[in-house]
Order: structure tokens, then sequence, then C-alpha cells
């Protein structure tokens, strides 16, 4: 029987979501598409987290004016931007989109403590192209409590 045919019958089913970390980036556009596949196959829900911060640019103790309160919003319109350039607007997978507080590789394993897989690219916005893995997807993959997937572009 193939793949289709078991998820049809409520078999093969994930024992849980498949996560994907985001942050906008090429690396982070190729996991989500990979993770949107893979929960497809598994018949499985994608969570699609994306973690946000409030900026810190000051070198002393005057802090610039920051709209703070645009900060959260910002952070929600970009995963949503993504995740619709992305997947599309009708995606045929079953998605939730988590918007969370704090840093990346905390948040995405918080939201993996039920996954069967979580899901990164191998590098996001910050550090050195060069590197193989970013700090976030090493952090992930030695703290995950279920396999993880790294995605490179």
């Amino acid at each position: 029987m193939d793949v289709a045919a078991r998820q049809r019958e409520g078999k093969g089913r994930a024992a849980g979501p498949v996560v994907v970390g985001v942050d906008g980036s090429k690396a982070s556009d190729a996991a989500l598409e990979w993770a949107a596949e893979e929960a497809r196959m598994r018949g499985a829900t994608l969570r699609v987290v994306h973690s946000w911060s409030l900026p810190t640019w000051s070198y002393s103790a005057y802090l610039p004016p920051v709209a703070f309160e645009e900060v959260e919003p910002a952070a929600r319109e970009d995963l949503d931007r993504q995740v619709a350039q992305v997947l599309g607007p009708s995606p045929d997978v079953r998605v939730e989109k988590e918007l969370r507080e704090g840093p990346a590789a905390e948040q995405i394993l918080d939201a993996a403590a039920d996954a069967a897989l979580v899901v990164v690219g191998s590098r996001g916005r910050g550090g050195f192209a060069g590197l193989l893995l970013g700090s976030v997807s090493a952090q992930v993959v030695q703290h995950a409590h279920c396999p993880v997937t790294i995605v490179r572009t």
C-alpha cells in the first residue's frame, strides 16, 4: 500500500507535528518548503515557528527612540508573508503559525516538545556565510528530542 493510501486509512500518521523554524531568509524558505512536503507525506500538521526579540542597538545607557510596540506586529507580518510566499494561499497541509518571543533555538525547541521532526535551514540571517551550520541549527541538533533535518539551499 502506498503512502497516500495509508494516510487515507489513518495509518502511517506522524505521532506529532513537523516543526520548522523560519526567519525570512532563503535558507528558511527552503526549510519551510521541505518541511511542508514532509508534513504532507506524513499526514502531519506543519508548525511554523518564527521568533522575535527586541532589537539591541545601544552601547551606552542612551536608548534611541524605537517603536517597540511595532516589533511584534512586524514579526507577525514577516511570518505571514513568508508562509504565503513559500506555501501559497491554499497549502494542502494543515499549518499552525507560531510567533514566539525569545532566542530562536530555544523557541524552536520549545515548540518541538511534541514534534515528530524538526526542520531548520543551514544558515539564517546572521553570522558568517562560509560556516556549514548556523548557531541556531547547531543548538537545535544538539538539544532536540526528536529527529532533526537541516536543509541546505
